[in-house]
């Protein structure tokens, strides 16, 4: 199929999606995030390309793919697709995919008898949403929890920053903090929440046990009596007149060095 009109009812779907007017459905833009949603076998609804990006050769082949698996498929002119990109630049696909699954079950389906988990609390930078999603990922953490007010880890800026890892991993998104905290403690999770002011620095804590990293607001961080309610509080010393880290950076410090502990665990076996 062929869209030569802005208001073709496809495109008006497209915007409504990527405005997170549709919550059932996620936008997806540029080749390299299709690629990634292919591969992890997500439902795909709608394939949108450019007919400049049909004719390169790599991009034709993911394109063919996609069309095979989704319900519908669409070529747009590059004008068409700027008015339902989510980029100042346009990419040259855009897919609308049925949202993954991302509630507690997600994570109760993970057998992983030592697992180390990510809970973002009201963190509502989709950009630190989508590094924090993918840095975890990288240092071998098995589950992402974001409680409710914090930004959606399938929004489109969020997915670009996690770069296809929001796709592997699982998610719990939308519980109160409350419930995430005893969720892990039924588990026999501990809850380390990030935390400037706190006693111990992240090289001092065992972080070879069942461990779920709490990571607050940007603005604020962990309030006390959120922190009251975790296992214990980490913080990452810093030089100088600096109070804080951007949160993925953060992440990103005690991530791993929770995996550098873990794998002298691993080769001491």
């Amino acid at each position: 199929m062929h869209i030569t009109s802005r208001d073709n009812s496809l495109l008006r779907q497209a915007r409504s999606v990527r405005d997170g007017k549709i919550p059932e459905q996620i936008f997806i833009e540029g080749l390299r995030l299709a690629e990634e949603a292919l591969r992890s076998g997500l439902e795909i609804d709608a394939v949108i390309f450019s007919e400049e990006l049909a004719h390169k050769e790599r991009a034709a082949g993911v394109i063919h793919q996609l069309s095979k698996v989704s319900t519908r498929s669409a070529s747009v002119s590059e004008k068409l697709l700027e008015s339902i990109s989510y980029t100042k630049t346009p990419q040259g696909l855009v897919l609308l995919a049925t949202r993954p699954n991302d509630n507690v079950d997600q994570l109760n389906k993970n057998s992983d008898s030592n697992p180390l988990l990510v809970v973002l609390h009201q963190i509502n930078n989709p950009v630190n949403v989508g590094a924090v999603i993918r840095t975890a990922e990288a240092a071998g953490a098995k589950g992402i929890i974001a409680t409710k007010h914090s930004s959606d880890p399938f929004s489109p800026k969020s997915l670009r920053g996690a770069m296809g890892s929001a796709f592997r991993l699982p998610v719990w998104y939308g519980a109160e903090y409350s419930e995430v905290i005893e969720w892990c403690k039924s588990r026999g999770v501990e809850s380390v929440c990030a935390d400037a002011s706190a006693s111990a620095a992240h090289t001092e804590i065992d972080w070879r046990k069942p461990i779920a990293l709490v990571l607050g607001p940007e603005s604020t961080g962990l309030s006390d009596d959120e922190i009251a309610m975790g296992t214990m509080g980490v913080r990452i010393p810093m030089h100088g007149e600096v109070e804080s880290l951007n949160v993925s950076v953060a992440a990103g410090i005690l991530l791993f060095e929770a995996a550098r502990q873990r794998k002298q665990m691993s080769d001491m076996r």
